[in-house]
């Protein structure tokens, strides 16, 4: 006996699942929904990612040195790099956290945002990943040419004197933003210009729906190569956590090295596609940089929202008895209760992701 059940869906929902059928993923927008109820309980294993452990700071003889310095504990250091000039932030003792970000040279707007780079590449990047830049900009601002420890963290927060004081009861301790902000203070860029940071060297987990910190196991010598891809200002710290498993309880120095990358180096890279909607200064309908704290509202403002209003259209599909068995049993109904089609939705969008999603 046949059952229909109905998806509201807006056109962007819409235009999703008829690029899916263009693609030969089904033979329309029906069989598509079908095919996605079929296969919805059948895990994708994840696609593959090619890593690459070769330390090439080690091997490379050919590589200029340039500049070197030693971060004492509680101290950050802000460095020009000029694109293609490798930055090597290695472990004197071990056991140590570095706070990490970077911005664009020529526009401090642009910058690493760990959100991105953790949608592209997950918790943990790692050697053969990339450092992107915050939207509307995403662009690849460093690479990761080597990284021996391979325990690095995008899910964590940079620690804060409102953290230490508020869960440690210490109103005046070393931590993250304060020391990142000092070190990009030398040019000309302020506490509220600090981003959430690239924790190096940072071993972390997720379970039960919250994430860990565990002791890391760093030696000295241990360290990560970053490429730059443009010309940045990159800024990394000793991370100022010491009553916490961050750096297994305590602060040491880290060494930093500035090198001329060589023709290996460069030739390690994977090619970066460019996309329209990689957007700069030039391509924003207000274009110009805030000079004054206050917010005020423009009195010429209209608003230019993009597929607003939303359009909605019903889609009906008939599902057989073992279909709706099927759908009932895809554990949603805590979600949506006895709206079936919403529970379809969430079954389409879901099984969608891990199969297509680039």
């Amino acid at each position: 006996m046949p059952h229909t059940v109905t998806l509201s869906l807006n056109q962007q929902q819409l235009e999703l699942i008829d690029l899916t059928v263009a693609r030969g993923a089904a033979a329309d927008r029906v069989a598509l929904v079908r095919r996605a109820l079929a296969e919805f309980d059948r895990p994708t294993p994840p696609r593959p990612v090619e890593k690459r452990d070769v330390d090439l700071g080690a091997l490379d003889a050919t590589r200029e040195l340039l500049l070197e310095h030693v971060m004492q504990p509680g101290t950050g250091k802000a460095l020009e790099l000029a694109a293609g000039q490798v930055l090597r932030i290695e472990q004197v003792e071990g056991g140590q956290c570095v706070d990490f970000n970077c911005f664009n040279l020529h526009d401090y707007k642009e910058f690493m945002h760990t959100g991105r780079t953790r949608t592209v590449h997950g918790l943990l990047p790692t050697t053969g990943d990339f450092l992107w830049s915050a939207p509307p900009r995403e662009r690849a601002m460093m690479y990761l040419l080597a990284d021996t420890v391979r325990c690095n963290d995008v899910l964590f927060p940079r620690c804060s004197a409102y953290l230490y004081e508020s869960a440690y009861g210490q109103p005046v301790h070393t931590n993250c933003h304060d020391i990142q902000a000092e070190a990009q203070r030398e040019y000309g860029l302020t506490p509220d210009d600090v981003h959430d940071s690239f924790n190096l060297f940072m071993c972390t987990e997720v379970h039960g729906g919250r994430g860990h910190i565990r002791r890391q196991h760093s030696k000295a010598g241990d360290h990560v190569e970053l490429l730059a891809l443009m010309d940045v200002l990159a800024v990394p710290n000793v991370c100022g956590a010491d009553v916490m498993r961050t750096s297994n309880f305590s602060l040491k120095p880290v060494k930093l090295q500035v090198w001329r990358a060589s023709e290996r180096d460069l030739a390690s890279v994977p090619p970066v596609k460019s996309y329209h909607n990689q957007r700069t200064p030039a391509d924003f309908a207000q274009p110009q940089i805030k000079a004054d704290r206050a917010l005020r509202r423009d009195a010429a403002y209209v608003p230019r929202f993009t597929n607003v209003p939303l359009q909605f259209t019903e889609l009906c599909i008939e599902l057989s008895d073992a279909e709706i068995a099927r759908l009932q049993g895809a554990g949603l109904s805590a979600y949506y209760g006895e709206d079936s089609g919403a529970a379809l939705r969430d079954v389409l969008f879901s099984w969608w992701e891990p199969r297509f999603l680039a």
